[in-house]
């Protein structure tokens, strides 16, 4: 029979421990959730800079809203042509970033034609867009219940126009994602609309925050309804100041949305966690140095507690 030595046996329990460790990292890194963030944090970076913070920081995609303040998104450098748009979508993947989604501001409550046309052109030339990109989804807004139109008409005119846009974007690999947003954020009316508009091009963004600060509905219930539509969401964070919100770091605030997190992992979902950070329309919140990189440390920290609990 071999003798082992001490030095053998430290040896081989040092190796067996750092086995140990590299497995444990390899499981996280595994089983990691896909995170992105919005450029609606950074309104005055250069996309460049955008994309290699992005890498830098531990992030796998990217949230496309504005870019150095710029929201019509083919009006920006970087989508001007299509020889720029290769090099854009070259430039992101030879980072290791995928652009995930591109946020339109187009709304589909009008009933006003002309209102209506113009929304409806503005998401499609986001699709034509994304699709050049390689981009999966699009987002549009439901977005308002006007008090001057019915609002059963007002829910028919958004499903409707989901469904022109499904339609626009048969033959591409692009989805059309309604945010619960505006007025239309309870989970009654979104199931209602989303129904109405079930299309193989159609899903949802769910905005955990958005929905509770107006419905206080809980998020494990709200995802139980709305679960088959979510392709996407939105991650933030407020404390309810006088009746106003106001914008924290993620886990500084009093919103349940872990709740909605955990729901979503539970429930095996796949898509991107996308931290909003809303600097664009708050000045005054953190600079995005500190908070987009405050995101996927406090996330890690979160799914590194959920695995051990």
């Amino acid at each position: 029979m071999k003798k082992y030595d001490r030095r053998d046996f430290l040896q081989n329990i040092g190796g067996l421990l750092a086995l140990a460790f590299a497995a444990s990292a390899f499981d996280f890194k595994k089983n990691k959730p896909l995170l992105s963030f919005s450029t609606l944090g950074c309104p005055d970076w250069s996309f460049e800079k955008i994309v290699n913070f992005a890498k830098e920081n531990g992030y796998d995609g990217l949230e496309i809203r504005t870019i150095q303040r710029q929201m019509d998104l083919p009006k920006c450098a970087e989508f001007s042509t299509l020889q720029k748009i290769a090099e854009t979508r070259k430039f992101v993947k030879d980072k290791g970033i995928k652009i995930v989604d591109l946020g339109a501001s187009a709304s589909l409550h009008h009933s006003n034609s002309i209102e209506r046309k113009k929304n409806l052109d503005e998401a499609k030339q986001f699709i034509d867009l994304a699709e050049q990109l390689k981009c999966p989804y699009i987002r549009v807004f439901p977005n308002d219940f006007p008090p001057d139109q019915d609002r059963n008409a007002t829910i028919d005119l958004i499903s409707k126009g989901l469904l022109e846009l499904g339609d626009y974007a048969k033959g591409s690999e692009v989805t059309v994602l309604l945010e619960s947003h505006g007025q239309v954020v309870k989970s009654n009316d979104l199931e209602t609309i989303m129904k109405a508009a079930e299309h193989e091009h159609v899903g949802l963004i769910w905005d955990i925050v958005n929905m509770w600060v107006v419905t206080k509905e809980p998020p494990a219930e709200v995802y139980q309804k709305l679960r088959k539509y979510i392709r996407h969401t939105h991650i933030k964070d407020v404390n309810i100041v006088d009746g106003k919100e106001h914008y924290t770091l993620l886990g500084k605030g009093e919103s349940p949305v872990f709740e909605g997190i955990d729901a979503l992992n539970n429930g095996g979902y796949t898509g991107y966690f996308s931290f909003e950070w809303e600097k664009l329309w708050h000045p005054e919140i953190a600079e995005p140095e500190i908070a987009l990189a405050d995101f996927p440390k406090t996330m890690e920290e979160h799914f590194k507690k959920m695995k051990n609990s």
